[in-house]
């Protein structure tokens, strides 16, 4: 018989209203010891480190609350980690109990080694409901099943693969042509922006056949790409506070989020009628994702309903759009920046002239690309593109350390933080190090980290990612030198999913100087 039971009796059974009151507030003495350290709803967990500030009922839902986004994962997650190792836990009413392990074997586990014990969790996927709907990324069980099976048949077809190649060569020359126009009026340049607007134009193109303008116009943010953008703040927020639906309906933040989340859902309808309208047909030799998208069959012969295909094609442009310009912007920072060696960028530039020449890229040449492949996973290290992650655990389980998780607990990791951790890369943790992602280092070190995840979620387009961050980097350092605004800053990282910069990359941006003093 649990204490709140019989308390529960004894109050029912008293008549007097003094004695009431009594039992009341034996009953609320009780109720806060018991949840003394930890939220209402989890279970207590004394074999767990914790950090400290946890507070009756509300476990360490006040302490996160006190510490900025912007700031979160080095003031709360990397901090923790220095402080109590690389396995701890908080609670969060609403959310329940995250147990943290941070070790490249923990999340090998459970995102591989037990994956069926482990899934994205209501709590995932209702939080990021209004940016993805119901596609690959924010279902789990068959569900999920289904649109891995179909995206990965999608993604292995011949004319797309076509396509894509063509249309990083259309779209990359612009992007060289703003640079060009820069170094010539010595302005600044938001790298970090120009390369949001390289791949939402690209995949625009890749998704619907058409860019969004974005390159042609880089003053002004377009209202597709801002709802990307806000409601990845409001889905990144979601996660960790459970009052999220008070707190939106009281701020308006709710109905922001709904009406950003109609205006991109109305936008890929658009697209969907556009391409019936204009009579896309089966016969062309080279197609984009929507169309392969609306060309294909469920299991039962029966073509797919419009809203499975906007939630698929939302799911594939968030998680490319950011992920890519992000990656590419903190690959240039961690170039420039002046704690890394200036060989490297040497070096850089030097297999660029080797394999490259003046020639636009191909797939051939990015197998030769072996030292910028390195940059940029060396820059993933440092600056993963999704910095956190979680799984709910479906069935009670232990974990290769020993720690006991229980069904309904979730399992939280930070690629943030391990890209920093001393025991696992040494003392030169700190240091953009691209050697060790080559020859034979790199195999091992990428079952230290995970850039593109790993198990049966890993990154379906990381063949693509790849392909477009090594071409555009190829092609810049081709005809420019570009350095940072301020060499010795480090950016602010903003709220988000994903690891952006607050106030962007400022650079400048002048044209190479070959030998014999020749400009190109």
């Amino acid at each position: 018989m649990t204490i709140t039971y019989l308390l529960r009796s004894l109050f029912e059974k008293t008549s007097t209203g003094p004695n009431r009151l009594k039992f009341l507030l034996a009953f609320i003495t009780l109720a806060t010891y018991k949840y003394r350290s930890h939220a209402i709803g989890t279970r207590r967990r004394d074999d767990l480190k914790a950090p400290k500030g946890a507070v009756p009922f509300l476990g360490h839902l006040l302490l996160m609350a006190s510490i900025p986004g912007t700031k979160l994962h080095d003031s709360f997650f990397l901090k923790n980690y220095r402080e109590l190792g690389p396995v701890w836990s908080i609670s969060l009413p609403g959310i329940g109990r995250m147990i943290q392990g941070d070790t490249p074997e923990m999340v090998e586990y459970v995102n591989k080694s037990n994956f069926a014990a482990y899934e994205k969790g209501t709590h995932f996927n209702i939080a990021l409901a209004g940016l993805l709907g119901k596609g690959i990324i924010n279902t789990d069980g068959e569900e999920w099943k289904s649109r891995r099976k179909q995206t990965t048949q999608i993604f292995n077809i011949k004319v797309f693969r076509e396509y894509s190649g063509d249309m990083l060569n259309i779209q990359a020359p612009k992007v060289m042509e703003y640079l060009n126009k820069a170094a010539s009026s010595g302005s600044v340049v938001d790298f970090q922006e120009l390369m949001y607007s390289f791949t939402l134009d690209s995949f625009g193109n890749l998704l619907f056949g058409q860019d969004y303008g974005c390159l042609a116009n880089m003053e002004s943010e377009t209202p597709f790409a801002e709802g990307i953008s806000d409601l990845s703040g409001i889905a990144f927020n979601r996660l960790v506070d459970p009052a999220w639906k008070i707190r939106e309906a009281l701020t308006g933040v709710g109905a922001r989020s709904s009406l950003k989340s109609n205006q991109l859902r109305q936008h890929v309808h658009r697209m969907i009628e556009k391409h019936r309208s204009e009579g896309w047909s089966q016969s062309q030799k080279k197609k984009d994702l929507l169309t392969l998208y609306m060309e294909s069959r469920d299991e039962n012969g029966s073509p797919y309903a419009d809203e499975y295909i906007v939630d698929m094609m939302l799911n594939l442009i968030v998680a490319a759009r950011d992920t890519v310009s992000e990656t590419i912007a903190w690959m240039m920072y961690s170039l420039l920046r002046e704690e890394t060696d200036p060989a490297i960028l040497k070096t850089l530039v030097r297999e660029v002239d080797e394999v490259l020449g003046n020639e636009l890229p191909t797939l051939e040449t990015h197998k030769k690309q072996k030292f910028a492949e390195a940059c940029l996973f060396e820059t993933l290290r440092m600056f993963p593109t999704l910095p956190r992650n979680m799984r709910l655990c479906t069935k009670d389980d232990i974990l290769p350390d020993g720690t006991k998780i229980f069904a309904g607990e979730l399992f939280t990791w930070s690629n943030y933080v391990m890209g920093r951790s001393e025991k696992i890369w040494g003392p030169d943790v700190n240091e953009f190090k691209p050697s060790r992602w080559l020859g034979g280092e790199k195999s091992a070190n990428l079952k230290k980290t995970n850039p593109f995840h790993l198990g049966p979620r890993a990154c379906i387009g990381q063949g693509f990612t790849l392909l477009q961050s090594l071409t555009i980097m190829g092609l810049i350092f081709q005809k420019f030198e570009l350095s940072l605004v301020e060499p010795g800053k480090l950016p602010t990282l903003r709220i988000a999913m994903t690891l952006p910069m607050v106030d962007g990359l400022p650079i400048r941006v002048t044209r190479r100087t070959r030998k014999g003093g020749s400009e190109e």
